[in-house]
Parts: structure tokens; C-alpha cells; sequence
């Protein structure tokens, strides 16, 4: 993925949710990259020289014109938000043509997270939230659990293009439970799979590939899912 999207040298660069500044330190390194930071918080920035643009993900638009960045990156910040596709779309705005969007996720789908929600009826990395209250720091402030397909259709919908998908690293737990679950797996979506077909028209040519990558080994041992992705040079 990295040599599939890698961005142009001394391009643009937005790092949504910038936190710490730790990947705008990488990619300055890698890619010369002219980078600017926009976070909810200012004070957690550590990289020299580099300003925070100050936003409310869940309410307020990205303060930037449109096509302004060359690669936009929003790395583990989705899951925290009200409105994930408002921010999707966000980027899709202040991307220029051609640009470059990578977004990453815990991937609720590998397999020791689907067993939590089997049992539990949560997925890893999320749980219960108090209620009546703003206190959301039990969960690490993790409130919206996003799925696979959820996400490549939020990117469609929002007009990107080239979607790949990849993992961070495939879980020790996750294959313990393969080595249980792939058969059974494979048979139930594939029946699961002619039923929407047939009864429900909901599988079609467009978005088969995205509901077959949901079993794949990546999504069900992945521990974190990051999708590269392009926005098309005429939109």
C-alpha cells in the first residue's frame, strides 16, 4: 500500500486528529512533506515548528479551502467521532485532484473481536459507555465501532476512488480462532451470501468484492484496518 500511495515529495500534507504530531514526524522524514495539524486540542503537539488548527470534528468543518492538500491522513480518530462521514467528506473537500486519503480504524471484524460481541455484545476495544454522562474515558473514548463495509462505502459515497485495504498485524488470538472457525465461517458466508441475492437483491456487482474481502484473512486477523484511497482527478 505505502509504494501504491505514496505521495508526491515536498507536497501538502493535513494530519487530521494530529495528537502527538508522531506520524507528521514520519512523513516529513519519508516525504519532505509540507505538513499542517488540525486537532480538537492543541497542548499535545511535540513536533518543533508545527501549528494546530483547532476543530470540533463532530460539529465544525475543516478550517481550510478547498484542494488544498496533496495527502490528507485521519489515523485512529474515526472511532472517537459522532459523524464519521461528515469528517470522510471533509477530507474529500480539501484533498486537490489526485490526492491521496489514508484512514485507519480498529478492525472490529478480526475474529477475537467478533467472539467479544458474540458473548459480550461488544467489540475489542469498545464496551459500555456510563450513561447520562460525557465521561467517555473507559473506552478510550471509543464510541463508534466501524466496520469493513460500513467504511469503503462511507469513502464511495464520499467520492473516493482506488480503494485498497490493509492491516497493521495479524492477531495471535485471531488465528487461534481461525484455526476453529474458518470452515464453518466459509460455508455460512457463502450461504449467507446467495441468500441476500437471492431474497434481498442487497449483493450486486459493485459491491461484491467489499462484502467478499469481509472473510478475508487480513479482516479476520487484522488488528487495525487502514484503507488508502484517492480522490479521482476529475470530480
Amino acid at each position: 500500500m505505502a509504494r501504491h500511495f505514496a505521495p508526491r515529495q515536498g507536497g501538502d500534507h493535513l494530519d487530521i486528529g494530529a495528537g502527538h504530531g508522531d506520524l507528521i514526524a514520519i512523513i516529513q522524514k519519508q516525504f519532505a512533506m509540507n505538513s499542517c495539524a488540525c486537532d480538537s486540542r492543541a497542548d499535545l503537539m511535540r513536533v518543533a515548528n508545527i501549528h494546530v488548527d483547532i476543530s470540533d470534528l463532530n460539529r465544525q468543518k475543516l478550517p481550510y479551502v478547498d484542494k488544498s492538500f496533496d495527502l490528507v491522513t485521519c489515523t485512529e480518530v474515526i472511532e472517537h467521532l459522532e459523524n464519521f462521514r461528515f469528517v470522510l467528506r471533509e477530507s474529500f473537500r480539501v484533498l486537490r485532484p489526485g490526492g491521496v486519503f489514508v484512514v485507519t480504524t480498529p478492525n472490529v471484524l478480526n475474529l477475537a473481536s467478533r467472539i467479544r460481541y458474540l458473548t459480550f455484545g461488544f467489540a475489542n476495544l469498545f464496551g459500555p459507555l456510563k450513561l447520562q454522562s460525557q465521561d467517555r474515558h473507559l473506552t478510550n473514548g471509543h464510541i463508534s465501532p466501524i466496520s469493513h463495509f460500513y467504511l469503503i462505502h462511507a469513502l464511495a459515497e464520499a467520492g473516493f476512488i482506488d480503494m485498497r485495504v490493509a492491516v497493521d498485524k495479524w492477531q495471535q488470538r485471531s488465528l487461534a480462532w481461525a484455526a476453529l472457525l474458518w470452515i464453518p465461517i466459509k460455508i455460512g458466508a457463502a450461504l449467507a451470501r446467495s441468500r441476500e441475492r437471492k431474497r434481498y437483491g442487497t449483493i450486486e456487482a459493485s459491491n461484491e468484492a467489499a462484502v467478499r474481502q469481509i472473510n478475508s484473512l487480513d479482516i479476520m486477523l487484522g488488528r487495525t484496518m487502514i484503507v488508502g484511497c484517492r480522490k479521482p482527478l476529475r470530480s
